[in-house]
């Protein structure tokens, strides 16, 4: 769950799209839906890509392509979305859209995406005790990632998007390290 930045046009398309969902022209989830599959196609097919970036190529020469590759496959509002990115020179910033689109979706519906990191692999139980004080903390739907990492030694890393919560026991030593050679 690396937060990457995200441009302010790409989050302008990205809010096109909550519009679509909020105005019932499609649903939320089915928008995600379309944008997933039309992520896999463009990931299976560089030259595809490479002919949409080409700008030698005409616009209407790639909505053909685009209707082809895409009919029966995605909502044609999501085809339409597409050819207005190529349309606006934007399609290079399809992938960003989308990432600006989950954080709007994950708005929706109230979920916090959290990256918990700790010493040792953590029960079910434990993870479920940490989940549950999150959702309390925060009153939001929590959806954590577990990593482990040895090199904090003990106690936890939790990550709440530029938050860092660090409860590491290599953390406290680097602290009263610090402290005592003042």
């Amino acid at each position: 769950m690396h937060m990457t930045q995200i441009s302010l046009s790409s989050k302008n398309y990205a809010d096109a799209l909550v519009k679509l969902g909020k105005d019932n022209v499609i649903s939320y989830d089915a928008i995600f839906k379309n944008l997933e599959i039309a992520q896999q196609i463009f990931a299976s097919s560089q030259d595809l890509v490479e002919v949409l970036n080409n700008p030698a190529i005409s616009n209407e020469t790639k909505y053909s392509i685009i209707d082809e590759v895409f009919k029966d496959q995605i909502d044609i509002k999501i085809i339409d979305f597409i050819k207005i990115l190529i349309d606006k020179k934007r399609f290079k910033e399809f992938n960003e859209i989308i990432e600006a689109y989950k954080v709007e979706l994950d708005k929706i519906n109230n979920i916090q995406r959290v990256e918990v990191t700790s010493a040792i692999s953590l029960s079910d139980e434990t993870k479920q005790r940490i989940t549950e004080k999150l959702h309390t903390k925060l009153q939001k739907n929590i959806v954590p990632t577990w990593e482990v990492n040895n090199d904090i030694i003990g106690g936890l890393v939790i990550k709440i998007d530029d938050d860092v919560i660090d409860s590491s026991l290599k953390n406290k030593l680097e602290s009263l390290s610090k402290n005592l050679s003042l």
